[in-house]
């Protein structure tokens, strides 16, 4: 998405973005650990940055790249390896044969239950992190499941929407925004008339809307989708539908914590435990995850949109202790580790913060070598005196030194 400030000054993009975060100058301050009067000067172009490790300082309590900071023609650093493979999944997604009638040949039509197998293995490949092979995997899976729509729109429905669910799951993880919010649109029309469907397509696409700035309506559009399918009598409701439901609340809470609204996070979070409390752990239902441990560790990203980094800290080390936690996919377990390393820098711990990084990495590797948010991590930790031999060999590796 086009966010209006390639042409600005490095000044007033830290205001622009500082502004789609909800940051005030004075909380953005205390976040970098500087002055109010600093960042005033710095968003009007009184005071130059001319540090790199400022410039990076910013980058990551911006959530944002380095790059964007200094202009969009200025490609990430270390995200060649990221990339590659995407084009080739764009290609997928801009291929309109079966809508213009082109007829595919002999063969080439599978059978709904081996794309369903083909499915699982590829969302089994996300859940391991694995995105290169996952984007080598997903081009075919793509054209198998349109064309399996196509000659049979009612038995080949579901096989589709989860192909394009998966795809902006990946696409967000990539921060490919415009290509998953395409992924994301499709799911939604093909799942157009059933609710559950609907539900399932919802969530990645309040990732993309939220990933985009787009706060407030990645949160409405969650909850339309929640409480379309959410159950009358939760101690009746069966679990698959419950961890749907559960999952789009816990979406609108991060969405809600994103804006700063403390309140309504924390209640929408105290509903969606009370769903996970029903589910228990070790499930996934519709490929969610959803469970208490979950929503224990999306408390942990909420306190730290909310700025409540000390908080995060806590709730992140009393939530890993369980054994629950080893029961998560590992892309969620890492997802959830880059957090923790994010709240460690946050509080002034920097060693800490390797750990948790080094940890993600172990977890799966993936999530650290491939992701612009693990790269945002790394680049302070590197250039940090107290970081761990480690870090600096992985911040290398990856080229992003």
């Amino acid at each position: 998405m086009v966010d209006g400030s390639g042409l600005l000054p490095v000044g007033r993009r830290v205001a622009y973005w500082r502004g789609r975060r909800n940051l005030s100058q004075q909380v953005f301050a205390d976040r970098l650990g500087k002055s109010k009067s600093w960042v005033d000067k710095v968003e009007r172009g009184v005071r130059t940055l001319d540090k790199v490790s400022t410039l990076q300082d910013i980058a990551v309590v911006l959530r944002i790249d380095t790059s964007v900071l200094l202009g969009r023609d200025v490609p990430p650093a270390g995200t060649a390896g990221q990339v590659e493979g995407v084009g080739r999944v764009r290609e997928a997604l801009s291929t309109y044969d079966i809508v213009v009638g082109r007829p595919a040949a002999p063969g080439q039509v599978l059978s709904v239950d081996r794309l369903a197998r083909d499915v699982s293995l590829a969302w089994a490949t996300f859940q391991h992190a694995r995105y290169p092979q996952l984007t080598g995997m997903l081009p075919g899976l793509l054209a198998g499941a349109q064309r399996a729509h196509a000659a049979d729109p009612a038995a080949g429905r579901v096989v589709l929407v989860q192909a394009y669910r998966l795809t902006a799951s990946l696409l967000v993880k990539l921060g490919e925004l415009e290509l998953a919010w395409l992924a994301a649109d499709r799911a939604m029309t093909t799942a157009a008339g059933d609710v559950v469907l609907v539900a399932a397509a919802t969530v990645p696409l309040v990732q993309v809307l939220r990933a985009s700035g787009r706060a407030h309506t990645a949160r409405s559009t969650a909850l339309a989708a929640a409480y379309r399918i959410a159950p009358p009598d939760l101690d009746a409701a069966p679990a698959p539908v419950l961890s749907l439901c559960g999952t789009l609340v816990v979406q609108a809470a991060l969405a809600a914590a994103r804006v700063g609204d403390d309140r309504a996070t924390a209640d929408l979070l105290d509903e969606a435990a009370a769903m996970a409390a029903r589910v228990g752990d070790g499930h996934d239902h519709h490929r969610t995850g959803f469970g208490p441990v979950a929503v224990d560790l999306a408390r942990v990203a909420a306190a730290l949109d909310l700025g409540d980094a000390g908080d995060a800290v806590a709730r992140h080390e009393k939530t890993t202790t369980c054994d629950a936690w080893r029961w998560l996919p590992a892309e969620h377990r890492a997802a959830h580790l880059l957090d923790a390393a994010r709240a460690y820098l946050h509080v002034g711990d920097p060693v800490s913060a390797g750990r948790a990084l080094l940890a993600a990495e172990r977890t799966a590797p993936g999530e650290v070598r491939h992701r612009p948010a693990a790269h945002a991590v790394l680049i302070p930790l590197a250039h940090d005196p107290h970081a761990p031999t480690m870090i600096v060999q992985l911040a290398a590796a990856l080229r992003v030194t």
